[in-house]
């Protein structure tokens, strides 16, 4: 609660408020350790790596790929779904 508070007023206020009861996070269930257990998940599907705090998620060959601090691995379609942003850098 103390991060969503934080993020409350980073966030602009209420603005922020919105956005956080707008979009929720990636489910527990659907976060994998490992890209090989993503695919299991959604073999058809692209497996992008998620940043947790940033709420950005990177595609492979992506310099953060699998290496931001705090994140997973993902289906992509699961992501969007949650309001996650890709990177806009391509890095």
């Amino acid at each position: 609660m103390q991060d969503r508070t934080f993020r409350f007023w980073r966030g602009g206020g209420l603005a922020g408020f919105l956005t956080l009861v707008a979009f929720g996070a990636v489910a527990d269930d659907i976060q994998f350790p490992t890209r090989a257990a993503a695919e299991e998940h959604c073999p058809s599907q692209v497996v992008v790596w998620v940043d947790l705090e940033t709420r950005i998620f990177y595609y492979r060959g992506q310099d953060r790929y699998g290496s931001t601090k705090s994140g997973a691995y993902v289906c992509e379609r699961d992501v969007k779904g949650a309001g996650y942003r890709p990177n806009r850098t391509g890095k």
